[in-house]
């Protein structure tokens, strides 16, 4: 057997609700409060309609429910519906450093947890090992530089965390892995150009793959001896793949340097909204001759760099431009996802604005990175006055964490877009209580939208 494989199987079947210290279960529980809020904020979106119209299209009396709804579909079809209302916001958590969105795991879990009927402690616990897969692999691989979308991490680690709550035993974890790994290799041509849909849906399609890759190996499906070593595996590809020690025997679990986010937008945007923030109170937008943004090169390289930046055309590509944000924000002295919308695109104000901003990378904020998210902002007026402002740690970095206040607060304002007003705090108040729920029930029934 890969011995890289071997070793996520080894560690997956022997992780505890147990071994989870009690910060790490509050730490989850706030990520899944998090994520739900962000699929309840886009209930209505486009892309997340046309998901859920394909989940429905299947009932199955025993399958897995979707959110917002009384229905019950394949649990592949409901991990991708409810994926991508997790996703489409950008609304929900990263690591600085990059590597996805490990929350985009959560749908697989869910999925494969509704339809087993596992209890809170074991949906936890998967959730937990799948934030430390999704990381480990990150760390080991580096896909993005080679062409291959991140997404890649959360159809693994979402086969690995539906594997733990199906029960599955070490040699069917690991098979579910090799069935992950060998047929999800998706283009990272999904994050560039004039974005389209399915960047908000390309991690929802991961959670389907990887719920897909547990059932198969639970059916007895087997897959590839060697995913990843040998001479056709990931190393092939992308070199050695060596794998960190994972979480436990003293070693912190990496869902405690995850970052909740502040807005709802891209998170190298996150540091560059808090400086224009700043600057917004001390000069009017009408006086602004010229905008620099200094930031690290992977922000740079995502969000700051293409002609497309300049022009978004759509909502995907907007939440993906440094230089359309920070033009909205300097405009508005505030931020909220409605920037975004089809009217604010052709908003002259703001492709006014947009021409006179310039992002650079520093080499210097490079260098600091990946500890922090740095950005340095400086304004010069017609007059020539020049405002400078900095930010290296924006609310929600785990090292400026949101309170579990305002994690409330950012829930109630998103899944209020769907729910009444008494469904929302009892979906809350579901959801708190998820390590002592027997089942996913009370958290799916308030979160229905009708009746």
């Amino acid at each position: 057997m890969d011995s890289r494989v071997g070793l996520i199987a080894d560690y997956a079947h022997a992780l505890r609700f147990a071994d989870l210290p009690a910060a790490v279960v509050h730490q989850c529980k706030r990520c899944v409060i998090d994520t739900f809020g962000c699929a309840l904020g886009a209930f209505d979106a486009e892309p997340s309609r046309i998901a859920r119209d394909m989940a429905q299209r299947t009932s199955v009396v025993s399958g897995a429910r979707v959110i917002g709804t009384a229905h019950r579909t394949l649990p592949e079809l409901a991990a991708f519906a409810n994926g991508v209302m997790a996703r489409y916001l950008d609304g929900n958590d990263i690591y600085p450093d990059g590597g996805g969105h490990s929350s985009d795991t959560i749908a697989a879990i869910l999925a494969a947890a509704d339809i087993n009927g596992a209890n809170g402690e074991t949906i936890i616990t998967a959730i937990t090992l799948a934030y430390e897969v999704c990381y480990n692999l990150w760390k080991a691989t580096q896909i993005r530089d080679k062409g291959i979308d991140v997404v890649f991490y959360i159809a693994v680690a979402g086969a690995v965390g539906a594997a733990k709550v199906m029960e599955l035993d070490r040699a069917r974890i690991a098979e579910a892995v090799s069935l992950a790994i060998t047929p999800n290799l998706p283009l990272v041509a999904t994050r560039y150009g004039q974005l389209s849909m399915w960047k908000g849906c390309a991690s929802g399609n991961a959670a389907r793959n990887g719920v897909f890759a547990a059932l198969l190996a639970a059916a007895g499906m087997t897959g590839p001896e060697k995913p990843i070593e040998g001479a056709h595996g990931l190393e092939n590809l992308f070199g050695t793949c060596e794998l960190l020690p994972f979480a436990g025997d003293g070693r912190p679990f990496n869902i405690n340097e995850n970052c909740l986010k502040c807005f709802l937008t891209e998170a190298h945007s996150l540091s560059p909204i808090t400086t224009a923030l700043q600057l917004s109170q001390q000069i009017a937008v009408e006086d602004i001759e010229k905008v620099t943004i200094f930031t690290y090169w992977r922000a740079w390289e995502i969000i700051g760099r293409e002609p497309e930046k300049w022009r978004p055309t759509t909502r995907e590509a907007a939440d993906h431009s440094l230089p359309y944000i920070i033009a909205a924000v300097l405009i508005d002295r505030g931020f909220s996802d409605e920037i975004f919308s089809d009217e604010r695109l052709r908003d002259p104000r703001i492709r006014q604005l947009i021409d006179k901003i310039e992002v650079k990378e520093d080499v210097e904020l490079t260098r600091r990175g990946p500890e922090c998210l740095p950005c340095r902002m400086e304004i010069r007026t017609r007059s020539g006055e020049r405002k400078v402002a900095e930010s290296d740690y924006p609310r929600g970095h785990y090292k400026n964490p949101m309170t579990d206040e305002e994690v409330n607060a950012k829930f109630r304002s998103l899944a209020q877009r769907a729910l009444p007003q008494e469904r929302v705090d009892r979906a809350l108040d579901a959801l708190w209580q998820l390590d002592t729920a027997t089942d996913l029930g009370a958290i799916f029934e308030a979160m229905q939208t009708g009746g």
